[in-house]
Parts: structure tokens; sequence; C-alpha cells
């Protein structure tokens, strides 16, 4: 069938730019209970390489959350800092960004914020994952990287920051350095994680470890 388009009154005159409202500062969540594994591994599929919505799955609920602009600028800070770090100490350290990370034996699954791996991820999996909460709320992201069995896992919170947790005999527990990257100073790199210029945070870093 055709499609007719009606021409315009006044081709002459520029049609308006149409108005969009600004992004969101908070992540929009919606949770999905009674979900199998298989529902979690179709929307999965279906949403394919189309990045915008993160998923995850525990104990029958999928998670979907839109991360706002706010998450998105703070997950990306600290991403540009662990890589500039790793880039001055020589570090060998690969950047997996939201690598979909999933076990079907256990049923559990999610998309980390950022995750790295000393050279090649060893079993499918990083040693490092790191998670952004901006706005509370949702799925026991911890529980599911117990499951998954990622060793280390950081966590940054408004209004708290940076805390590790380091998987050990089965379970996590909180620690004041990475195992990863035991060298970090982690108070100096959490002051410029809320810098508004990503750039000058990176460089400014640079400069602190230069000189430490």
């Amino acid at each position: 069938m055709a499609l007719l388009v009606e021409p315009s009154a006044r081709p002459d005159k520029p049609e308006p730019h149409a108005w969009s409202a600004p992004p969101p500062t908070e992540d929009q969540r919606v949770i999905l209970n009674g979900m199998t594994w298989k529902d979690y591994e179709i929307l999965l599929a279906v949403r394919g390489d189309e990045s915008g919505v993160r998923m995850a799955y525990l104990n029958g609920a999928i998670e979907l959350m839109s991360p706002s602009i706010n998450h998105e600028g703070v997950k990306k800070t600290i991403a540009r800092l662990v890589e500039a770090y790793a880039d001055e100490r020589a570090i060998g350290l690969n950047g997996y960004g939201s690598w979909t990370l999933k076990n079907a034996f256990a049923e559990k699954g999610l998309e980390p914020d950022e995750c790295y791996a000393l050279g090649v991820p060893s079993g499918g999996i990083p040693q490092l994952a790191i998670e952004v909460v901006w706005t509370s709320g949702g799925l026991n992201k911890l529980e599911i990287y117990r499951s998954l069995g990622v060793g280390e896992v950081w966590i940054w919170e408004r209004g708290v920051g940076i805390t590790v947790h380091l998987l050990k005999e089965g379970r996590y527990e909180k620690a004041p350095r990475s195992a990863v990257l035991p060298d970090l100073d982690l108070a100096l790199l959490q002051s410029f994680v809320e810098s508004p210029d990503q750039s000058q945070a990176v460089r400014a870093f640079r400069q602190a470890l230069r000189t430490s």
C-alpha cells in the first residue's frame, strides 16, 4: 500500500523544532515480578545490542533500568579515572563496559556500569565490577554478583562515595582498598568523581599521581 504524504501548505516556511524534555535527573526503573529465566533471555534478545536500558534478573524478578544523565556522568568519570590510573602505573587493565554477565544454571544476570579485568577475563567474568547508585531501589546487585563469582565490586552511592566489596568464602566483605588495584588511593580518586568537567578531573588526577 502506498503511503500518501500531503504537501505542506506553506513549503517555504520551516517547520518549528520539536520540543524535547530535559534528560531525567533520576534513574527510571521498572521491576517485573513473576518472570522466568527464559523471559529474561527473551528480553535480552529483543533488546539486542541497543544501549539505554540495562537489565538484571534475580529470583523471578527482572529489573529494567534507564540510567539518568547524572548516573551516566558519574560512571563515566569513574571509568576515565580508573583507566588513567592504570595508564599512569603501566597496569594491563582491560575494560568491558556494561558487558552482560549471566549464569543460566544459577539463573542470575545483570549488566554492570563498568567492569574490568587484568588481561583477559578468566572464566567469562571480570575481576572488577563497578555499580553506580544514583537513585535507590532495585534488585540486590551484590547477590547477583556473588552468584556469578565476581571477585570485587565497587559501589558508588550518592552522598556516600565508593565502597569496596571483596568476595571471600562465598560472601562479600567491605574492604578499605581494592584487591585488583591495591595501590590505588580511593580517597584521591573519589575526590575527582563529581567534577563537572571530566577532562579537567582526569588531568588533575594524573598530575596528583605523578607528584605522589
